[in-house]
């Protein structure tokens, strides 16, 4: 990222109203999940502590997001049945929840007639959009994440962030298949 964009921490620790997420991948294989995935993997035991060396720098940036006013919100477009990746995700989403995020889950035929961005993207106070950039594998692509700010790009990214959420299931009331 070139160094007058600033980072993920910082854009989350500047959002004053909302953060929203749309996540649209069956698969990642981002380095900071293959240790905890690839025991999930072998075990089925995920770590869902929140205070662990693992979620609580996330749990504590939800944290304080929430407490100073920030609705937080994910969507994950998934295919169904679920990858095991997913089912990865949804093991410990309830530490995403207990933090603080609102998060649903909608399943690709439901979102096919939707008009949707390009790339995972996250949106700060409706006005910047961080697209997040992929390999074809999973891992973070070169470069893995592009801020944009026009306000057309953020109001079609916002307005397809919202279609997802309107017919997405609520964590709590999705079953995994």
């Amino acid at each position: 990222m070139p160094q007058n964009v600033p980072s993920f921490d910082d854009l989350f620790e500047a959002a004053q109203r909302s953060a929203v997420h749309l996540e649209m991948r069956d698969q990642y294989a981002v380095g900071d999940e293959v240790d905890d995935y690839n025991t999930w993997l072998r075990t089925g035991q995920r770590d869902a502590d929140p205070d662990s060396e693992y979620w609580a720098p996330w749990v504590d940036m939800i944290s304080r997001a929430v407490t100073r006013g920030v609705v937080v919100r994910r969507a994950r477009i998934v295919s169904e049945p679920v990858t095991d990746y997913i089912r990865y995700e949804h093991a410990a989403t309830a530490v995403n929840v207990a933090a603080g995020e609102q998060v649903r889950w909608l399943p690709r035929p439901r979102a096919a007639d939707l008009m949707l961005p390009g790339a995972d993207l996250w949106i700060f106070d409706g006005t910047q959009v961080l697209f997040n950039h992929f390999t074809g594998n999973g891992e973070w692509a070169d470069p893995d994440m592009e801020l944009r700010t026009e306000p057309g790009i953020v109001k079609q990214c916002a307005n397809a962030f919202e279609a997802v959420w309107a017919r997405a299931i609520p964590h709590d009331q999705y079953k995994i298949h």
